[in-house]
């Protein structure tokens, strides 16, 4: 041996992130990066994110303190006011991150707030709850924006994702947080307002004890701010609930995430004939079902009725939810379809059109028929509180559907996703602001004037919308039935940022012709055939 000693062989390189095993490495091309996790969600993060300021908290802070004051007794007025706080929070934010208010955005932020007014106008539990939520999406779709199906959809939901980081955000913004101006601004501002409370509250107690009329008015503007222990950990919930909201909707504004930056890959085309045989045969069957119902339509429903022995009730229910379920189902074939539909060539994109575009205008046949048999057993049996939420739902899905025909005919889609939001938070606002309850109502008492027949299990379940129109019924059905929905009344107003119109107009009514005490309600009910909710 020379005494030299030979190097020793250097450690095995660790494979390579997609290498093939016995494969030699190329040194000089770059390793394939490895997938991360949730790299689709990354791609819509903002470029950048202002920083909590002391406007956002305090909005925040001040939405809380509504929250927890106002809506403890019920929603009325007070849900607006609480949405108006929020939004300035956030306004602060989108000023601070630099953002402009564009067209849609003022679209969005009104109709969110005309969600908000429901419940100042009506009672009915079902429509206040379907306004708040999607008042609640409306508003996230406002601060996030968006285009394309992936922009909007995802926007709609947006808040649930922000509201703990809007918190962090918060906490991160105000470390080494100062008083602007100093000390020098901030106790002047803090000795007017509170020379301005003590003014109010002097001066406010002697005019209530000096003139009855304005007692009456300031005790109902002036909250009452007893509190007894058991009541605190709700009041810290709502709290918590109402600042949590509020910061997750100026994290939001502050820097939001773009979701149309979410690449979503188009299906594989597939072969014509393994595409547009399915579609042709459903077309057909579409067909089929048009021609029968024009000779339903021409023969009447009469015939119809004694060929197969069915009453008006029957006939009209038979087919009424699965009909609603084509249109739905359609709908997902139609979005289906498209996605995997033949593009190469200009034939294959108008094979695609006409195809699409028979389905859409034949389901329009669908969506009809299931609003005539509805519109049927109306007629027969009165209008419910069910009925006329699916009737609004069915009107809807026919209203979409024009909207897809349109972009198909147009051959431009880029406007349809928020078209058809649009069109579904336009359709919540008008079935909120027009009273359900009140037009069920209405119906019902509309149709014993004409029949003299009344269903009370319909209005069994009604808010105090219905109160006015069930005021017209006879003497023995007008007691049974404002005994089914005054119970919803207590015995006190509630304050005015928790009373509604309804409710307003309600105590009216009640008080010019009041309701039977218990024992005169239960013999009127059984008078005209109604006890314990059944039909004797």
């Amino acid at each position: 041996m020379s005494g030299l000693s030979t190097p020793a062989s250097p450690p095995p390189r660790p494979p390579v992130p997609g290498q093939v095993p016995g494969t030699p490495v190329n040194p000089y091309r770059a390793p394939t990066p490895a997938a991360q996790p949730f790299q689709w969600l990354r791609a819509s993060d903002p470029d950048r994110k202002a920083p909590a300021t002391s406007k956002v908290v305090g909005a925040a802070a001040l939405a809380g303190v509504l929250t927890s004051w106002m809506l403890d007794d019920a929603l009325g007025v007070n849900l607006l006011l609480c949405g108006l706080v929020a939004a300035v929070g956030a306004g602060f934010a989108a000023r601070a991150a630099g953002r402009s208010i564009r067209p849609w955005t003022v679209v969005w932020s009104v109709l969110a707030l005309a969600l908000l007014a429901v419940p100042a106008l009506h009672e009915a539990d079902w429509a206040v709850i379907l306004s708040g939520a999607c008042a609640l999406g409306l508003a996230s779709l406002a601060l996030h924006g968006g285009r394309r199906w992936t922009g909007v959809l995802f926007a709609l939901p947006g808040l649930v994702w922000q509201l703990i980081p809007g918190l962090v955000w918060a906490r991160t913004g105000l470390r080494g947080f100062r008083i602007p101006g100093g000390r020098s601004k901030a106790v002047p501002v803090l000795k007017a307002v509170l020379v301005a409370a003590v003014l109010l509250t002097v001066f406010g107690w002697l005019f209530a004890g000096a003139d009855a009329a304005m007692a009456e008015v300031l005790g109902g503007l002036i909250p009452s701010f007893e509190l007894e222990p058991g009541d605190l950990p709700r009041h810290a919930l709502l709290f918590f609930l109402g600042l949590v909201v509020a910061l997750g909707f100026a994290h939001i504004a502050a820097g939001p995430r773009r979701w149309d930056r979410t690449a979503v890959k188009p299906g594989r085309e597939r072969g014509r004939l393994e595409w547009a045989l399915p579609l042709a045969a459903l077309n057909l069957m579409f067909g089929a079902f048009a021609v029968v119902q024009a000779v339903v339509v021409l023969g009447g429903r009469d015939s119809i009725l004694e060929n197969t022995g069915m009453s008006r009730s029957e006939y009209a229910r038979q087919g009424f939810w699965q009909l609603m379920a084509i249109t739905v189902l359609t709908l997902v074939v139609v979005a289906v379809a498209q996605r995997w539909a033949p593009r190469t060539t200009e034939s294959d994109r108008r094979l695609a059109r006409l195809l699409l575009g028979a389905l859409c205008v034949l389901t329009l046949v669908v969506v009809a028929s299931a609003l005539g048999r509805m519109w049927y057993y109306v007629d027969a049996s009165g209008l419910t509180q069910l009925r006329l939420w699916v009737l609004v739902v069915e009107i809807w899905l026919g209203v979409v559907f024009l909207l897809v025909i349109a972009a198909g005919a147009l051959r431009r889609s880029a406007w349809l996703p928020r078209a058809v939001v649009l069109s579904g938070m336009a359709t919540a606002a008008v079935y909120g602001l027009m009273g359900p309850d009140a037009i069920v109502a209405e119906q019902n008492v509309a149709r014993f004037e004409s029949t003299t027949q009344i269903d009370l299990r319909n209005i069994s379940g009604l808010s105090l919308d219905a109160v006015p129109a069930l005021d017209r019924l006879p003497a023995d059905q007008r007691t049974c039935a404002l005994a089914l929905v005054s119970r919803n009344l207590g015995d006190t107003p509630r304050p005015w940022y928790a009373t509604s119109l309804a409710e307003y107009r309600a105590r009216e009514v009640l008080t010019e012709r009041p309701p039977a005490d218990a024992a005169s309600r239960t013999a009127a009910c059984r008078r005209v055939g109604f006890s314990d909710g059944y039909w004797r």
